[in-house]
Formats: structure tokens, sequence, C-alpha cells
């Protein structure tokens, strides 16, 4: 008998999508259509933000572990996140993407494989502190330092920031620009925290309550998350423009 879809990881990851999708609608009215949003700069907007990309990727790390595959999805992805770069390159130079979201789950997706077998004979528990803790420790790396947020621990050697090819390990050059820069170090981290989550689910038979409930439009949205998020931003920016030229 086929085992049946849980639906909390697919409730939650749509949730997530929802949420990136009001985000970035706020961001294109805020920058693009200069709308006067004055609580987007606040404390509270960028905490909301972070708190949508840590679910996102925490969650895409956990579903790693439920899906299969996961060489040919992961290289979908990537083809999908290079398909980004190239065309916002082309044509918003000034707002490239430049190892987004995508390139991430992507690169956190293709490394599970050659690294499953390894991550299995790490007790779960131990690999979820280890890799959220050195996602907090190295979480400023891409600004120069060992730290979070406002702490800072400890300097970087500047060496380690040369290019756009550092810049997708997590040390961009000083003249790197991305409006979606989620660089292996620290994000790679935080998504295998989520794997490792799913494996301390799974060692403990806790996957059988992820079903709780339904929330069937999120559901969906969960499901169909790569192609919405692909489409999300052009529908945003096409109707952005259409709002300018109206309101004209």
């Amino acid at each position: 008998m086929k085992n049946k879809r849980l639906t909390l990881p697919d409730i939650i990851r749509g949730y997530s999508l929802l949420a990136m999708i009001i985000y970035h609608t706020l961001w294109d009215l805020a920058f693009i259509a200069q709308c006067s949003i004055p609580w987007f700069f606040s404390t509270g907007a960028y905490i909301w933000q972070q708190s949508i990309c840590w679910t996102f990727i925490l969650i895409s790390g956990f579903c790693t572990g439920l899906g299969h595959h996961r060489l040919k999805r992961g290289t979908v992805i990537l083809i999908c996140s290079l398909m980004i770069s190239v065309i916002t390159i082309l044509v918003i130079p000034d707002e490239a993407v430049k190892y987004g979201v995508l390139c991430l789950i992507a690169s956190g997706m293709l490394l599970t494989v050659p690294l499953d077998s390894f991550f299995k004979k790490i007790p779960p528990s131990a690999g979820l502190t280890v890799c959220f803790c050195t996602f907090l420790i190295t979480r400023n790396i891409p600004d120069g330092f060992l730290g979070f947020e406002q702490f800072n621990i400890a300097g970087m050697p500047s060496f380690l920031y040369q290019n756009n090819l550092t810049a997708y390990l997590g040390f961009p050059g000083a003249d790197f620009r991305s409006s979606d820069y989620f660089p292996v170090i620290p994000w790679i981290f935080l998504y295998f925290s989520g794997y490792f989550l799913f494996l301390f689910f799974k060692k403990n038979d806790l996957l059988k309550y992820m079903s709780p409930f339904n929330i069937r439009f999120l559901q969906w949205m969960g499901r169909h998350s790569l192609i919405i998020y692909l489409i999300h931003q052009p529908v945003i920016y096409g109707a952005v423009h259409i709002y300018l030229a109206v309101s004209r």
C-alpha cells in the first residue's frame, strides 16, 4: 500500500511560500512603485522576512528526507536557479539574482546524495544541534565576521572575499551584488538542520504525527512550491508595472 503523503510539511512550506509572495509584493510596491510603506523598513519587517527564509530553508531540508530522486530534482532546481540568474541579469541587471534561495536548496539537495550515508551514522539530535549552532555562529560570514546578526565574534580573513565564485561559498567580493543572496555558508547548515530534524522524527517514530489536519490551499502550494516560486515574482512585477501605468 502506498504511503499517505504527510500534510504538515506541505502546509508549512505552503505557508512560508505565501508569506514570501506577500513580502515580495510589498518589496515591489516599496522599491519599484515607490509606495510609502514605513513599516516595511522596520525591525519587525526584518524579523518577519528572516522567519520566512528560515522556515522555507529548514522545511526544504526536512522534505529532502521525505522525497526521492534527489539527484534529478536537485539538478532541475539548480537549472531553474541558473535560469533566474540569467534572466534577471539580462532584464533587470540592477536587481539581478545571484546565488538565490533556489541555488542554495539545490546545493543542499545535491550534497545530501554523497553525504547521506555519513549523516545517518550521526545521532540525529547531535547532527541537528551541531548544524544549527554552526549556522548561528557563521550567520555573519558573508559580511566578513563570525557571529550572529549584531553580535560579531571575530573578523574573517579578507583574502577569502574575492569574486563571484567565492560569493557562492559565502565570501562575496566588494563589488558583488544580488537581490536574493543565500550562499552556502551559513545557510547550508540551516538546510542540514532540517534534514537532521527529519532523521530525528524518523528515528523516534514521530512522522506518524505529521498529518494532524488539512489546509488544502496551503497543501496545494506546498506540493507545487517550485513552479509557484518561479512564476510569482514575474506576476507580481508585471502587476506592479500595470498599476504604475494605469495610475499615471
